[in-house]
C-alpha cells in the first residue's frame, strides 16, 4: 500500500478525469489526501472525498500565495491568485465531512512575493493566515499541512511559538538535514516528493538517510513535480510509488516495506483507521 499525503486532484488540471485518476490510484493500492489551497479548492477536495467509501481524504486551507492577488507564471503554475482571508466560518462548514483529516496547505512562501509589492505587508498577511489556521487546527484537533518556500526560519519560529508538539507535516521539504532536524525535534513529520528524485545536491538523500523512518511521508504534489519516467506530463497520485522507490534505493530497503511503513505513518499522523478508511 502507498499513501500520497499531498495531491491536488481537486485542481482544474483534473477537471475532465478526476474520478478516472482516483480510480487508477486506488487500483494501484494508493490512497490520497487532496489538499485545498483556498475555499473553492478546499470545497472541491471535500466533494471528491465524499464520493469514495475508502482511500480518499481531504485537507482544507488557505495557501500563502492566495492571501494576496498576483499572476503566477512558472514552469508548473499559471494562475491568478486572489486576496483571500482565512474565514473560519466558511471552513468550519466543510468540517461536517468526516473525510477532512487536516488543515492546509498553509504556511509561508517568500519565493513568490510580487516584486512591486510591499514585502513586509505581504509577509504579515501570510503570517496572519498561517497562525489563524494553526489555531483552527488546534481547535478542531486536526493535523496541519505546512507549505514552506524560502521561509524555513520563519516557519520554524511560527510553529515553535504556536504549535509546538502539534500534529504537523512539512510538505515538499527541500532544505538540509540540519533544518529537517529542527522540525523533527518538535515532533513533526517530513514529506518528500519528486524533488527527491531530481535533487543532484545530495542534501535530500541525507534527509532520507537520517530522518527516523516513523517520521517520513511520501507525496506527489500532483499535478506538479512529475517524476521520471513521466517527466513532462501531468503528475498523479499513482506515481507516488516512484518517490517510495527512491527512498528504498537510498535506505537500501524493499520497496514494499517503504510503502507499507509510510502508509502507516500517514494513518498515524492523520488519525485514519486503515480498516474502515475513515478518520477516527
Amino acid at each position: 500500500m502507498y499513501f500520497d499525503t499531498h495531491t491536488h486532484v481537486n485542481f482544474s488540471a483534473f477537471k475532465d478525469d478526476a474520478d478516472a485518476t482516483i480510480k487508477r490510484a486506488l487500483d494501484n493500492d494508493t490512497w490520497m489526501i487532496n489538499v485545498g489551497t483556498q475555499i473553492d479548492t478546499s470545497k472541491s477536495a471535500v466533494d471528491l472525498a465524499q464520493k469514495y467509501p475508502q482511500g480518499v481524504f481531504a485537507a482544507i486551507g488557505l495557501h500563502p500565495v492566495h492571501t494576496y492577488q498576483q499572476m503566477l507564471d512558472e514552469e508548473e503554475s499559471h494562475f491568478q491568485s486572489r486576496a483571500e482571508e482565512f474565514n473560519e466560518d466558511q471552513y468550519t462548514v466543510l468540517l461536517d465531512s468526516k473525510q477532512v483529516v487536516a488543515i492546509g496547505e498553509c504556511g509561508l512562501d517568500y519565493f513568490r512575493i510580487p516584486e512591486a509589492s510591499n514585502k513586509e505587508q505581504v509577509i504579515s498577511k501570510q503570517k496572519t493566515a498561517f497562525i489563524a489556521q494553526i489555531n483552527f487546527a488546534k481547535k478542531h484537533n486536526l493535523a496541519l499541512i505546512v507549505h514552506c518556500r524560502d521561509a524555513y526560519e520563519d516557519v520554524l519560529k511560527v510553529l515553535k511559538e504556536n504549535y509546538d508538539g502539534g500534529r504537523c507535516v512539512i510538505h515538499s521539504f527541500t532544505d538540509t538535514w540540519d533544518t529537517a532536524k529542527k522540525f523533527l525535534d518538535l515532533g513533526f513529520y517530513i514529506a518528500l516528493n519528486g524533488i527527491l528524485i531530481f535533487d543532484k545536491t545530495g542534501k535530500l538523500a541525507e534527509v532520507v538517510e537520517k530522518t527516523p523512518f516513523d517520521k517520513l511521508l511520501i507525496e506527489t504534489d500532483a499535478p506538479y513535480l512529475t517524476p521520471p519516467p513521466y517527466r513532462g506530463k501531468r503528475n498523479e497520485p499513482a506515481y507516488v510509488r516512484y518517490v517510495a522507490a527512491k527512498i528504498a534505493e537510498i535506505r537500501k530497503m524493499d520497496l514494499e516495506e517503504v510503502g507499507e511503513r509510510t502508509f502507516e505513518n500517514a494513518c498515524r499522523l492523520f488519525k485514519i483507521n486503515p480498516v474502515r478508511g475513515n478518520s477516527s
